[in-house]
């Protein structure tokens, strides 16, 4: 009997300590795996700092280097009251009294360099003009775009929408570029005198209706003799007071 007590006591000594080192074994288990779990994120979060910090872009200011497209129209150390008007800048009065002589205060643009009559460099100044709107200027004063699809003999007098320009050394109130209506006044290349010279000697065979690309009255005149003289003494009384003119709708030369 104390035999088999002894191995019954033995076995339970024998399962508890092998119950506690199974435990003991899965405590280190458990306690490495929390420390590579909290470990991990700092380890993370110290990566992406450092590459944060690392490839973060660093922006430079640059000085912009480019040239303003108005210098190319700006002389340099010119006198400052003949610069074009796109070099300056003035306090326009709109107060002044119109046809008559306005003083106005103007400053260079930037990186334009003007003098004074003394040849001293300034920057502001003032400058003399007459008191009145860019489209009000004298015909001189402005350059405009012509057209060739209007005809200019015809009766009344044909008229174009044009874009006008003001010349640079012209100096005006309001937009220096401005539509305008202008009459036909564009040329061929055909001169009056020929085609008067034609219509005299050789009208009787519409000589001087094909000279001004008339094709379909020259025929007629030629196959009618001139109209038997009449068609003739007509062109050449229309032709000499330049009511008959080119085809094309342009100006003699």
């Amino acid at each position: 009997m104390a035999a088999r007590w002894w191995r019954r006591a033995l076995r339970g000594l024998c399962g508890a300590a092998l119950f506690l080192s199974q435990l003991s074994v899965l405590s280190g288990r458990a306690g490495s795996l929390m420390t590579t779990k909290l470990s991990q994120p700092q380890s993370t979060l110290a990566k992406s700092l450092t590459s944060t910090s690392t490839n973060a872009p660093y922006f430079k200011a640059v000085e912009s280097t480019e040239i303003p497209p108005y210098l190319t129209n700006c002389p340099s150390n010119g006198l400052c009251s003949r610069l074009p008007p796109d070099c300056m800048t003035c306090n326009t009065n709109y107060s002044c009294v119109y046809g008559k002589t306005a003083t106005f205060d103007c400053k260079v643009k930037p990186h334009v360099h003007c003098v004074d009559e003394n040849n001293h460099e300034q920057e502001n100044f003032t400058i003399n003009m007459t008191c009145q709107f860019c489209w009000q200027l004298a015909t001189s004063d402005y350059v405009c775009t012509n057209s060739t699809n209007c005809m200019t003999v015809s009766c009344p007098r044909q008229r174009y929408n044009a874009t006008c320009t003001v010349r640079d050394h012209i100096h005006c109130l309001g937009n220096r570029v401005f539509p305008k209506m202008l009459y036909c006044n564009w040329t061929g290349g055909y001169k009056w005198s020929t085609a008067l010279a034609l219509s005299i000697t050789l009208g009787g065979f519409g000589a001087d209706r094909f000279y001004l690309g008339q094709w379909r009255e020259g025929l007629g005149k030629l196959f009618s003799f001139g109209g038997l003289g009449i068609w003739t003494l007509i062109d050449v009384l229309l032709i000499g007071v330049g009511y008959v003119g080119p085809a094309d709708g342009s100006l003699y030369i």
